[in-house]
């Protein structure tokens, strides 16, 4: 029935339908130029307008609406019922509505100039990933509304909708349990900022760089190269160490010495370690502590501890490695021994 009124139709009616539908796509990207143009008549570069988020869903909103006065142009000549047409008005409004919401959510993102203006004029500086999930929840909410307002035009009542809800919110409630502790986690980090994106943390028996935070989870590249995720309302109930967040690291050893060395020695090899420690680059001065500690069973104990600005693992243990190179050194100038771990055993002849 549709194939014989569509050959009913005049050719002129249907050629006419044909070039107004070609010419609102053709000149879809030209008009959406020109409209957002006039909202930002200061921007003088094409690719910074046409990279707009509201270019391609005007480019869309146009060409649909083409069809639509196509359709509606050849309403009478092919003698379109009432009802159809109501549903094909429901269906462009449909459409409106996802290109606005796609356009207002596409306004949210961390490129988004509105976004990095407010970022610049802000007096707090936050993180990328702690302002990401600012944005995932507004374009959330963006989005939520844009779906109540399609479920409307297709005709779903909303407040039976919500009171259904209402009912089954009991069975919902228990099986989000889960998921709404996770969201709340992920809140406490958000807050708290125990970490971000790149630090390393370790947490319990994991330890490695953090790679990416949701709302549901922590992803975690654990050292052995391998990757976990971590509910987040596992890390809001844990102990989280952020070995990033150092700005010293500490760096300890026990030397001892043989019982047997004399007591001047132990004073020079303290006075050498000293000089040494302070004269090191990478050494904090005032941190550098070495002390004839304790007498041991086995020899003299001098403590030796101090703190270098090398936080990153791999310069602090080169740096370390420099040090014991020269601690040795002068141990073997000095001729001084270390001790080590004996014991006499007496036998007893029967």
């Amino acid at each position: 029935e549709l194939g014989e009124k569509i050959l009913a139709v005049p050719i002129v009616d249907l050629v006419i339908a044909i070039c107004i539908i070609i010419l609102f796509r053709v000149f879809s990207s030209g008009i959406s130029y020109i409209i957002i143009r006039m909202f930002k008549w200061k921007s003088k570069s094409p690719k910074e307008i046409k990279e707009s988020a509201f270019y391609d869903p005007l480019r869309l909103f146009i060409t649909i609406f083409g069809i639509y006065i196509g359709i509606c142009f050849l309403r009478e000549p092919l003698d379109i019922q009432d009802n159809v047409m109501l549903w094909v008005t429901r269906i462009f409004k449909v459409i409106v509505i996802i290109a606005i919401s796609k356009g207002f959510a596409k306004s949210f993102t961390l490129d988004a100039k509105f976004v990095q203006k407010i970022r610049a004029k802000s007096s707090k500086k936050m993180d990328d990933n702690s302002i990401e999930i600012i944005l995932k929840i507004v374009r959330a909410v963006i989005y939520v509304i844009a779906g109540g307002f399609v479920l409307t035009e297709l005709g779903v009542d909303l407040s039976g909708l919500i009171a259904g809800l209402g009912i089954g919110g009991i069975i919902i409630t228990l099986a989000a349990q889960d998921t709404a502790k996770n969201l709340f986690g992920g809140f406490v980090i958000f807050l708290d900022k125990p970490f971000a994106v790149g630090d390393w943390i370790q947490m319990g028996e994991y330890e490695g760089n953090v790679e990416e935070i949701t709302f549901r989870s922590t992803r975690i590249r654990l050292f052995e190269n391998s990757v976990v995720n971590v509910p987040n309302s596992v890390i809001s109930d844990s102990s989280i160490i952020n070995w990033s967040k150092m700005e010293q690291r500490r760096y300890r050893f026990n030397l001892c010495l043989d019982l047997n060395t004399p007591l001047e020695k132990v004073a020079k090899v303290q006075d050498r370690i000293t000089n040494m420690l302070e004269k090191h680059d990478r050494i904090i001065d005032d941190t550098i502590i070495v002390k004839f500690d304790e007498i041991t069973d086995n020899g003299i104990n001098l403590l030796v501890c101090s703190y270098t600005d090398s936080v990153d693992y791999n310069s602090y243990l080169e740096e370390k490695e420099k040090i014991n190179y020269k601690v040795m050194q002068i141990l073997k100038e000095e001729n001084v021994k270390l001790a080590y771990d004996t014991k006499t055993v007496y036998l007893e002849n029967g």
